[in-house]
């Protein structure tokens, strides 16, 4: 094997760690920038914002000396000298004229506005006001209603459901006595809300609509044949129920405009909204572009 001997010439550049963390910084925007650098000044504390005034030790010495010369030379204060006025008139002052307007009628308002929302939970509870209910009976629905979870389901069976009110709530009752108050629950808008499993949801529906052909069907398709009918078994159907086929498709179109999480409509106002804050803005005036950076 021959040995060779030749010339590369190789370019490469290589970014230190403050140069990387310097160009995420400028890519950040104006709010986020804030944000980073009000962290980073809380986690090291050897970090300075410059924005504090920084004192001369040597000034104050020097006015010290000064104040103690002033005090040295003045042996005596003459009572006739001091005006108790001087030292009250501050306090006199009304507190309009010690209040500063620096806005403009030209300044925008830059409040951001907020929403403010019902919960789901406080929905129902609204609809429930509106029945006549014991008091015990009040307390099981109170409970299965912030039972209810944000698709609109009580996944509790009701045997938990029942331990948790003597325990939590000191209501001894029977499964039978929340049963009837759970078909009181089912009332409540939206329609399908407080059902125990996707069956019984779709059923609650489909029994508030107006009853016709199709919708006949299908509450037979969901109450005694949910299961084929999720599998998709429809020669089953048709022979079960004795139906044609355009009656059959009917009955399922009916079910596809049902609701399979009611309380998805309500899930929303329990997040936070979140507002965009521009970096700058743009506007036309007098026929021409002006910029404007956002100074919050």
């Amino acid at each position: 094997m021959a040995l060779k001997q030749f010339l590369q010439f190789k370019l490469s550049q290589k970014l230190s760690p403050q140069q990387i963390q310097l160009m995420k910084l400028i890519q950040l925007p104006t709010q986020a920038f804030e944000q980073r650098l009000k962290q980073e000044l809380e986690e090291n504390p050897a970090l300075d914002s410059g924005k504090d005034a920084k004192e001369d030790s040597d000034n104050e010495f020097d006015e010290f000396e000064d104040y103690n010369d002033e005090f040295e030379d003045s042996e005596s204060i003459n009572a006739e000298d001091i005006n108790v006025d001087d030292y009250l008139s501050d306090d006199e002052i009304p507190d309009y004229r010690t209040q500063a307007n620096n806005y403009s009628s030209d300044d925008e308002d830059r409040s951001v506005p907020y929403a403010a929302g019902t919960s789901f939970t406080q929905h129902l509870i609204n609809q429930l006001n509106t029945f006549r209910l014991t008091d015990e009976e009040e307390e099981i629905a109170y409970f299965l209603v912030g039972s209810v979870d944000e698709s609109g389901y009580i996944r509790r069976t009701l045997s938990d459901i029942t331990d948790d009110l003597a325990f939590t709530q000191n209501v001894y009752t029977s499964e039978e006595d929340i049963e009837k108050v759970l078909q009181v629950v089912h009332q409540l808008d939206p329609a399908g809300v407080g059902a125990r499993n996707l069956q019984e949801c779709l059923s609650i529906q489909l029994h508030r609509k107006e009853s016709n052909e199709n919708v006949d069907l299908a509450q037979k398709i969901i109450d005694k044949a949910f299961e084929a009918f999720t599998k998709k078994h429809y020669k089953k159907l048709l022979q079960k129920f004795n139906v044609s086929e355009d009656q059959l498709k009917g009955a399922i179109e009916e079910i596809e405009k049902l609701n399979p999480k009611p309380g998805g409509s309500y899930a929303g106002n329990n997040k936070i909204v979140e507002h965009i804050v521009p970096d700058f803005a743009i506007k036309i005036v007098d026929g021409e572009l002006e910029l404007t950076l956002n100074g919050r």
